[in-house]
């Protein structure tokens, strides 16, 4: 429920720093590592949003995939089991997570 209260305050910012009338959509990122499920962004959005500019206003939520970047050979790959989780262009195991670990509001669609 924190994830979407945030997700909803800042939409909220951003609909009134742009005078907006009133909210169409909000766009929120996921990373598949960040623990929340966009199952529940979706079931708590309607009681966060109560009240608000951006109440029946369309939640749309994306999943983004881990993507790390190698310290081995410095290119980018998407861990997986099949692979063990390692590089697959050098095998390399020492890695670090560039996306996929956060949720971020990444657009506000709204109406003059």
């Amino acid at each position: 429920m924190s994830y979407i209260a945030r997700m909803v305050s800042l939409a909220v910012e951003v609909a009134n720093d742009n005078n907006a009338k009133k909210v169409k959509s909000i766009e929120v990122s996921i990373g598949k590592t960040s623990g929340v499920m966009p199952y529940y962004m979706h079931k708590y959005y309607p009681d966060a949003s109560r009240g608000t500019i951006l109440e029946g206003a369309e939640l749309i939520c994306n999943e983004v995939p881990v993507t790390a970047l190698c310290e081995e050979c410095d290119r980018k790959y998407e861990p997986s089991r099949e692979n063990n989780y390692l590089c697959p262009h050098c095998g390399g195991r020492k890695a670090h997570i560039i996306a996929g670990k956060d949720v971020v509001l990444t657009n506000v669609v709204i109406e003059d």
